[in-house]
C-alpha cells in the first residue's frame, strides 16, 4: 500500500494548445490504411500554420497517402518536472505537395528526415480534428501486486 496524493483529472486540451504542444515536437506516429488494413509509421514533422508536413520517399507512405487519403498523426511528450504526459492526435487527410518555392524556402527547408534515402516527396496533413489530453504520471508504486513480491529462482 501507498500513500500517493491522488491524480488529477485528465486534462482535455483545445486545440490552440495542441498546437502549442505540436510545436515542441518533431516526431510522431503516422496511422494510415493499406489493403484495408491499418499500418502506423513512425515520422518527423514541422508544424506549418494549422498543418502537419512531413517528408518520405518512394513506398508505402506515399503510396497510402494520395489522393486526399484519410490518416492521423498522434505525438507525445512528457515533462519531468511536473511529472505530466500529454497526447495529441490529428485527424485529417492527406495531401502529396507539389514542389515550390514557397515549400522549399519555408517548411521544407527545416524538415531533415531522420533515416537516410531519397526523400523528395512533401505530404501535408490537412486536420479535420485536433483533439488531445495531459494527466499526471502516476507512481509506479499504484500498480504493485502480490506477484511483485513472489519468491524467484536463483540466478546462475
Amino acid at each position: 500500500m501507498h500513500n500517493d496524493p491522488p491524480q488529477p483529472a485528465t486534462e482535455v486540451l483545445r486545440p490552440g494548445d495542441c498546437w502549442d504542444l505540436l510545436h515542441g515536437v518533431s516526431v510522431g506516429h503516422l496511422a494510415v490504411t493499406v489493403d484495408d488494413h491499418p499500418e502506423i509509421f513512425p515520422v518527423n514533422f514541422k508544424v506549418d500554420d494549422e498543418s502537419l508536413v512531413f517528408r518520405t520517399g518512394e513506398g508505402t507512405k506515399l503510396r497510402s497517402t494520395g489522393g486526399h487519403s484519410v490518416v492521423a498523426l498522434e505525438a507525445d511528450g512528457f515533462d519531468a518536472t511536473t511529472r505530466t504526459a500529454w497526447s495529441v492526435l490529428v485527424k485529417g487527410h492527406a495531401v502529396v505537395l507539389k514542389p515550390s518555392p514557397e515549400l522549399l524556402t519555408g517548411v521544407g527547408l527545416t524538415l531533415f528526415p531522420w533515416q537516410a534515402g531519397q526523400k523528395d516527396h512533401f505530404v501535408r496533413i490537412v486536420p479535420g480534428s485536433v483533439t488531445g489530453r495531459r494527466f499526471g504520471i502516476t507512481s509506479p508504486l499504484t500498480w504493485w501486486n502480490q506477484l511483485d513480491s513472489a519468491p524467484r529462482a536463483d540466478r546462475e
